[in-house]
């Protein structure tokens, strides 16, 4: 509520006094996430920016709306919404307050400088006392001072005691988990970022500071610019309108997606699918965890692989690789269709061949032992209804011969899913009508899931056809 009511717009529909108040205390916040680096997720929707931070402990979400949205509804009851916000602004106030001193920061906030002397009125050494320095502080470039910078000691190394197994596994899944996480806080670090005009300056420079990043812009567009775009150690130039500007080498241009995929996949994400002017890939919630059968999207199972360490490239030379494949290989599959019949016609005319010749040996009797048990089996249905009268009439004078016996080995593994089936069959008759309203209710919302999974999988491939048959069609028109 606070950060809504501090994007709202100076008018008679709610006090301005109200206004500033919900916008110092955002920018508190966010300054407070930054120092902390709280900050784990982020994603861009249509009503606004969802954040997600870990704040002691405790994961909270909460949504920015976009400053450039000004068109508020008019059938909305503002002096109740306000009544809540002047609850949450006192409770926020207090939050801040306590989170400050969590971290020895002052509170209310106060701006790093380099050079500290009492000389300095509280006018300028406080963010919050002048417009110019309320300014300042919102612009989230510069560092929090803290009250007492902490001198550098010896941490005392915890002592480590033998554990049983399980234990020892825990602890150690407990240690990857808090390197990785320790790993995702300095994602940015080292990097020097440059924002252009049409890019959203705030939320980009709340989230790459939140990594160890450092951002700046151009100093006409808001205070606090800390260096040029000429500055020759810029890592990264965010941009969103390709051909404004002359390249720089040694410089990545991207759009300002890239740096929101790169925080949710938690490492950084290959250029190349963010270049300006590219089609970017699809911006998957970070929010959403897929189960056992459900859909997983292509670019996830991307992702998924490259935080797995592998080598995946960009979609779109696997797109083109698809589509050379397609044409290439059409005539080839073809052919080979027609090597396959032909073998297979061959291959049947020879076993017809063979075992029309052992037919006529074994009523010839001669190859009645050499026969091995799976061609008697194969000669039985095919002898029986040929034999003629005068032929079963001389084969009945014949002695009776004993053939060996095969022995026929079970397969475990199937008298085991077949048990497990009809006991579970039987589990379900001897049910409770209750219960079995419940287990019915329970299959239908799995086969639903699957439903839904089977669906999405069929539009993702109509939509991937679509733009391979698109493609296809430009290139002709291009040649």
């Amino acid at each position: 509520m606070c950060f809504l009511f501090s994007t709202f717009p100076r008018t008679g529909k709610c006090h301005v006094h109200t206004i500033q108040l919900c916008r110092r205390l955002a920018v508190e916040f966010m300054h407070y996430v930054i120092a902390a680096r709280a900050l784990r997720k982020g994603f861009l929707s249509i009503k606004g920016i969802y954040y997600q931070a870990e704040v002691l402990g405790q994961p909270i979400v909460w949504i920015t709306p976009y400053t450039f949205s000004h068109d508020h509804p008019t059938d909305v009851d503002y002096r109740v919404m306000a009544t809540f916000t002047e609850f949450y602004t006192t409770l926020l106030g207090f939050v801040n307050f306590r989170l400050y001193q969590s971290l020895n920061l002052h509170y209310p906030p106060k701006l790093e400088s380099p050079v500290h002397t009492e000389a300095k009125t509280s006018e300028d050494a406080y963010a919050l006392n002048s417009e110019s320095s309320l300014e300042k502080l919102a612009a989230l470039s510069a560092s929090l001072a803290r009250v007492v910078v902490p001198t550098e000691e010896e941490e005392a190394e915890a002592d480590e005691f033998p554990a049983d197994g399980e234990m020892a596994a825990q602890e150690e899944d407990r240690r990857k988990e808090l390197e990785a996480q320790e790993k995702h806080k300095k994602l940015f670090e080292g990097l020097r970022f440059f924002l252009n005009r049409e890019v959203p300056r705030e939320a980009l420079a709340f989230v790459i500071r939140s990594f160890g990043g450092i951002v700046s812009w151009d100093k006409s567009l808001c205070i606090g610019a800390t260096y040029d775009v000429t500055d020759p150690s810029i890592t990264h130039q965010i941009v969103d309108r390709p051909g404004q500007q002359t390249p720089v080498i040694g410089r990545y241009y991207v759009q300002p997606q890239w740096v929101f995929d790169s925080v949710n996949a938690q490492l950084l994400l290959p250029v190349a699918d963010y270049f300006p002017g590219v089609q970017l890939p699809p911006h998957l919630s970070p929010f959403v965890t897929e189960k056992e059968g459900d859909y997983v999207p292509p670019e996830k199972l991307k992702l998924l692989a490259l935080q797995r360490g592998e080598h995946a490239g960009n979609l779109n030379e696997s797109e083109e690789e698809d589509e050379e494949e397609d044409d290439g290989d059409g005539e080839e599959e073809g052919e080979k269709e027609e090597e396959e019949e032909d073998m297979e016609a061959d291959s049947e005319k020879e076993e017809e061949a063979r075992l029309t010749a052992l037919e006529e040996r074994r009523l010839e009797g001669k190859t009645e032992a050499r026969l091995t048990a799976p061609e008697e089996r194969k000669l039985e249905g095919k002898t029986e209804a040929r034999l003629t009268a005068p032929e079963e009439q001389s084969l009945e004078g014949k002695k009776p011969r004993v053939m060996a016996g095969t022995v026929k080995l079970e397969d475990k593994q199937r008298l085991a899913q077949e048990e497990e089936s009809e006991a579970k069959r039987l589990a379900i008759m001897m049910m409770k009508k209750r219960e079995k309203y419940l287990y019915n209710k329970i299959m239908f919302g799995k086969k639903r899931k699957i439903r839904e999974a089977n669906k999405l999988a069929e539009k993702r491939k109509a939509h991937d056809e679509a733009v391979r048959s698109e493609k296809k069609a430009k290139k002709v028109r291009a040649l």
